[in-house]
Parts: C-alpha cells; sequence; structure tokens
C-alpha cells in the first residue's frame, strides 16, 4: 500500500524513539485506539549519529500489534549504508524506510534498492543540506524528510530555519510528493509547518513527554484542522 493510501490529509506520526520502553506495546495501544495509524521508528547506528537506538527487534515485537490495528511503520534510518539493512527492516515488518542524502553516493540506487524489497521509500536531508540539492536528488522517492533538528538525539530545540526550507522544497517539488518534517515538532509549530508545505509531522516529546498521550496526540492532530 503506498503513502497516499496512508495520509489523511495529514498525519502526526508518533516517535517510537520517544516512548517509555517499559510500557512499549500498552504505551501504542493507547494511540491506536486514539485512531494514530502511523509510527516514527528512527534507526541510529553510532556512526552516521551517535546514538544506537533500536532495531529489527523492536521492530519485529511491535509490527504485529500496529498492522493489527490496520496501522503502518515508517522506518527513519539515520545509518552509513542503509541499502544492507532493507531486508531486515521488510522481514521485521517495517512498511516504509527512509535514508538520508547524506549516507549514500547514489540515491536513485538505493531507492530502487528499497522497492525491491516492497518497501515505500522516502529520503531525509539534514539542516546543513540545501533543499533544493535534496529536491533534486530525491528523484522518485514517496516523501522527504525535512529535518527540524540535528538528527541523532530526541528533545532538541526545534530550528526555526526550518520553516524557510519547508516552504523552499514545497516549491521545487511535485506537489503530489508529501514532505515530512521530524525534530522538535509541537503546539509551538505544527501549524505553521502545514501552512508552509508539510503533511507529515513526527513527533516525540510533543507526545511521549506528555502523561495523556491520546491527548496530546489528538491536540497536534487538532492543532491542524
Amino acid at each position: 500500500m503506498p503513502w497516499r493510501d496512508w495520509i489523511r490529509t495529514v498525519e502526526v506520526e508518533p516517535s517510537i524513539y520517544g516512548a517509555d520502553f517499559a510500557r512499549l506495546g500498552e504505551q501504542l495501544e493507547d494511540l491506536l485506539r486514539a485512531e494514530c495509524r502511523v509510527f516514527h521508528f528512527d534507526v541510529g547506528d553510532g556512526h552516521f549519529v551517535d546514538p544506537i537506538t533500536m532495531g529489527p527487534i523492536v521492530l519485529q515485537s511491535i509490527s504485529p500489534l500496529i498492522h493489527g490495528y490496520g496501522g503502518v511503520i515508517d522506518v527513519h534510518l539515520m545509518v552509513d549504508n542503509p541499502t544492507k539493512h532493507f531486508r531486515a527492516v521488510a522481514e521485521a515488518g517495517g512498511d516504509s524506510v527512509t535514508f538520508h542524502v547524506e549516507a549514500v553516493a547514489d540515491v536513485a540506487a538505493t531507492i530502487r534498492a528499497a522497492r525491491e524489497q516492497e518497501l515505500q521509500v522516502g529520503v531525509a536531508f539534514n539542516p546543513e543540506t540545501a533543499p533544493d540539492h535534496a529536491a533534486a536528488v530525491a528523484g522518485a522517492a514517496d516523501i522527504v524528510l525535512c529535518m527540524g533538528i540535528h538528527p541523532g538525539y530526541s528533545g532538541q530545540p526545534f530550528l526555526e530555519e526550518t520553516f524557510d526550507r519547508v516552504e523552499e522544497l514545497r516549491g521545487l517539488l511535485p506537489d503530489e510528493t508529501p514532505i515530512q518534517v521530524d525534530g522538535g515538532v509541537g503546539p509551538g509549530n505544527i501549524r505553521e509547518l502545514r501552512n508552509r508545505g508539510a503533511t507529515l509531522f513526527v513527533a516525540a516529546s510533543a507526545i511521549f513527554g506528555r502523561e495523556d498521550l491520546p491527548r496530546s496526540y489528538r491536540r497536534l492532530v487538532q492543532d491542524l484542522t
């Protein structure tokens, strides 16, 4: 199933990296019952980004729960040599994989490799990379991810220049290519990001950092309507 069938005009994606892992299944089910359907799954390798985060074992453990509610898992590979991980992601239940343009020499070949595993595919770019470069190499990607922070650690402050970067990117990409924003997204900026052209919003602290997860998720969704 393609991204265009997952997006209900806009989507708020809880970033599982921000969850309480002692209560991971419980928290995910709470959000699924609140009608959340797209979840963001960050993978860090300790090389492309400093932290070593989650991997296929965690993905495999949660994918039946998410898929059981009709949800999907958007896997963000903050890694060197992402191609070697595509098969493991697909076998563990990932539905889409996003890699960084800064991590590969041939973006088009990397997109093809993801498609060979029957994955949807996105390309991400860091704050140091110009939007016109990202748009130029995005090619056949299904989504383009504009980082609102430097990738790696949750809880960083949102970079204000992201607003202009999203707007520039929107003017460069085909209308049908969704723009995703990851990092620092919350009630104070999500509506402006939508106004600038984004339709996919990854939120970690703004959801998992609150006491009532469903309420926090719904608040962000309401801010977009």
